[in-house]
């Protein structure tokens, strides 16, 4: 039986919008630690904490498991993925390479306007790291490496390097509660928009790789931020 387009039924404009709002709601709480990794997601109360029924959160559990920041277990539920070191610094190692090549490519093409966009975002940055709030930082940053992405003009790998990204954005928010990192991770940021708006595809590539690469002390502590994540982990 062949059923005619118009007898389908498809979301409205709003459902669609209540959708991605709450999907966007639960990855802003995994990203900045509400659900630290390994947190089990309870349908029923997130169901109740955000007044909805159960089926748009498991949609939404649904659609975060394929970006890859939730696993969902057969008869256990969802939870908030847990990577193990070596894989942790693997993807770190992964997404250097794609942020340092967006960096080239955006030192070649960027214009003009492109450049007074990025010096905008970055003081977006610079007001966010003087204000101290890391949620605030978090936010801009993300905004800053998302412009570089989106000014390499190459949309494929833009999409590749947000994908990543996403997936390890607990673990990028972790690292801004180390020591200082939040006032180096902005110094490190003035490096990039330097090198990016003279031009210099090695200087940009370079501090890229440095600003996302963890390694050294910086990898330790991050280490260090990890365990004391595990240990505020709600019981499962």
């Amino acid at each position: 039986m062949f059923v005619a387009m118009d007898d389908v039924t498809a979301p409205s404009r709003p459902a669609l919008r209540a959708a991605r709002a709450l999907r966007e709601a639960l990855e802003d709480d995994i990203a900045f630690g509400a659900y630290p990794p390994g947190t089990r997601l309870d349908e029923v109360s997130l169901a109740r904490r955000f007044g909805v029924s159960r089926t748009p959160i498991r949609e939404a559990l649904i659609e975060l498991a394929a970006s890859g920041l939730v696993e969902i277990r057969p008869r256990r539920g969802a939870f908030v993925r847990e990577i193990g070191i070596p894989a942790l610094i693997e993807m770190f190692e992964v997404m250097a390479e794609l942020e340092a090549m967006c960096g080239r490519l955006a030192a070649r093409r960027m214009t003009g306007d492109d450049h007074r966009e990025l010096q905008a975002v970055h003081g977006a940055c610079e007001d966010a790291a003087r204000s101290g709030d890391q949620n605030e930082y978090f936010m801009a940053n993300e905004t800053f490496h998302h412009t570089i992405y989106r000014m390499s003009g190459n949309a494929f790998l833009a999409e590749q390097a947000r994908a990543l990204q996403n997936r390890l954005k607990p673990y990028r928010r972790l690292q801004l509660r180390v020591g200082n990192r939040v006032r180096n991770s902005f110094s490190e940021h003035q490096a990039i928009v330097d090198a990016i708006i003279a031009g210099d595809t090695a200087a940009t590539d370079a501090a890229l790789r440095a600003h996302v690469l963890i390694q050294g002390e910086r990898f330790n502590d991050f280490v260090a931020s990890l365990a004391a994540a595990g240990k505020s982990r709600p019981a499962t």
